[in-house]
């Protein structure tokens, strides 16, 4: 049973986010997504870069005597963090670093109880794309759904079928680990026993 008592304020403004929440039965009493750099530290591997942006967007917000669960998704080849595509060039190259490989996705996820007390997690996912022919990366570039994703494709879409195989949560790679966003909300007390 939920502890109700406690809001729990959503700290992001994806709505595939909101989606994988409302799938698991949790809803969110408020959505408060936090402004936060995102600029990578130089050096900084993917796995590291995910869960200090998770943990930077829960702390972002102020709000004393509420649950707040935040996360961020990070796209890794190797050391390489790919960006949030924001352009067509940007799409097409993170679609040719992609394209024949395996990749990582990262899930850092962050959530601070009422109490104050920070806990955290990270998620990984690999996930390997087909070798795509130029004709693939033009259509799936077309289609605009890479605008604003991590490493420049939604495997919930169009994307799906460049995908033969994934290891790990397929909730990962579409932006939020259930699995590790329920125990860390149990961990944090959201639920009365």
């Amino acid at each position: 049973m939920r502890n109700s008592q406690h809001k729990l304020i959503l700290a992001s403004a994806s709505p595939r986010r909101l989606d994988l929440l409302k799938q698991i039965g949790i809803i969110p009493d408020e959505v408060r997504p936090a402004d936060i750099d995102e600029t990578p530290f130089k050096t900084e591997l993917p796995r590291d870069h995910a869960l200090r942006l998770g943990i930077g967007k829960a702390q972002a917000i102020n709000a004393p005597g509420s649950f707040i669960l935040a996360c961020d998704t990070v796209v890794g080849v190797g050391r390489r963090i790919l960006p949030k595509a924001e352009t067509e060039e940007q799409a097409r190259s993170c679609l040719a670093l992609l394209s024949g490989r395996r990749h990582s996705v990262y899930n850092g996820i962050a959530v601070i109880a009422p109490d104050g007390k920070l806990r955290h997690r990270m998620a990984e996912t690999t996930v390997k794309f087909k070798t795509l022919h130029p004709d693939e990366t033009e259509f799936y570039i077309a289609s605009g759904e890479w605008q604003g994703k991590a490493g420049g494709y939604a495997i919930q879409g169009l994307a799906a079928a460049f995908i033969p195989h994934i290891g790990g949560s397929y909730s990962t790679v579409v932006g939020l680990s259930l699995y590790d966003t329920i125990q860390l909300l149990k961990g944090s007390g959201f639920w009365q026993k």
